[in-house]
C-alpha cells in the first residue's frame, strides 16, 4: 500500500477511481462501475481477477508438493523475463483480456507460494505493450488486494503465522518502498525495461537452482 501510494504521488502512475460516466454508458448501458483513469482500470481489472486466483492458489497450496510449486513459479518467471527481453521494443494497445488471465495467473501464484506476482504482472503489462513505470506502479497497488485476500484465506485454513517474520518484512517494505519508486521515477523507462527483463530472468534461474541443485 505504501508502495503504491508512493508511485501514485511520484506520478509513475495516476489513480483516479471515480465512474468514468462516458465509458460505463457506452459500455455497460449505464450499470456497473469503471474507474476513470487508464492506471485505474487496470489495477481494478488486476485486483479483481486477482483476488480469485490468490483464493484458488491459498486451496491449492497445501495439496502439492514443494519442488513441483517451485519448478512450475521458477519456470513462469525465467518465460516471462526472456520475454520482456525479446519484445523490449514493442509498442501495442493494452489487451483487457490479457490483463484478467495475467491478473488470476499472478495471483494463483501468490497464494500459492508468497511469491511469483510481481514479476509476472510487471513483465505481462510491458508484454501488452504499456509503459514501464505504470506497469510497475499498477502491479504495486493491485498486489495490496491480491496479498490481503490470500493472507485471510491461510489465516482462515492454517492459522499459524510467524508474526514476527511478517513484522520484519512489512517493516524493511515499508521503508524501501518511497525509495523505490523513486528509482522508477529517475530510470530511463527503456533502461528500466531491460533492468525488470533481466532481474526477472535472474529470479526465475534462482529459483530453479535453489529447487535442483541448492
Amino acid at each position: 500500500m505504501v508502495g503504491g501510494l508512493a508511485h501514485h504521488w511520484l506520478g509513475n502512475i495516476r489513480l483516479d477511481f471515480r465512474q468514468d460516466e462516458q465509458l460505463i454508458k457506452k459500455r455497460l448501458r449505464g450499470l456497473g462501475y469503471l474507474p476513470k483513469s487508464l492506471d485505474a482500470k487496470v489495477v481494478f481489472i488486476l485486483a479483481g481477477f486477482g483476488i480469485i486466483g490468490a483464493l484458488v492458489g491459498v486451496f491449492t497450496a497445501v495439496n502439492i508438493p514443494t519442488m513441483a510449486l517451485m519448478t512450475y513459479i521458477g519456470i513462469v518467471v525465467l518465460g516471462t523475463g526472456a520475454i520482456i527481453l525479446l519484445r523490449r521494443n514493442y509498442r501495442g494497445p493494452i489487451s483487457w483480456k490479457g490483463l484478467a488471465g495475467i491478473g488470476l495467473l499472478s495471483s494463483f501464484n501468490k497464494g500459492i507460494s508468497g511469491g511469483g506476482y510481481g514479476p509476472l504482472v510487471t513483465g505481462g503489462q510491458i508484454i501488452s505493450g504499456r509503459e514501464t513505470r505504470s506497469s510497475v506502479g499498477s502491479t504495486t497497488v493491485a498486489e495490496t488486494a491480491v496479498c490481503f485476500v490470500g493472507f485471510l484465506g491461510y489465516m482462515l485454513i492454517k492459522g499459524d503465522i510467524f508474526w514476527s517474520l511478517a513484522a520484519a518484512t512489512s517493516i524493511g517494505s515499508i521503508i524501501a518502498s518511497p525509495f523505490a519508486a523513486l528509482t522508477v521515477r529517475k530510470i530511463n523507462s527503456a533502461k528500466l525495461k531491460i533492468i525488470i527483463g533481466f532481474s526477472t530472468v535472474a529470479l526465475g534461474t534462482y529459483i530453479l537452482l535453489k529447487t535442483f541443485v541448492f
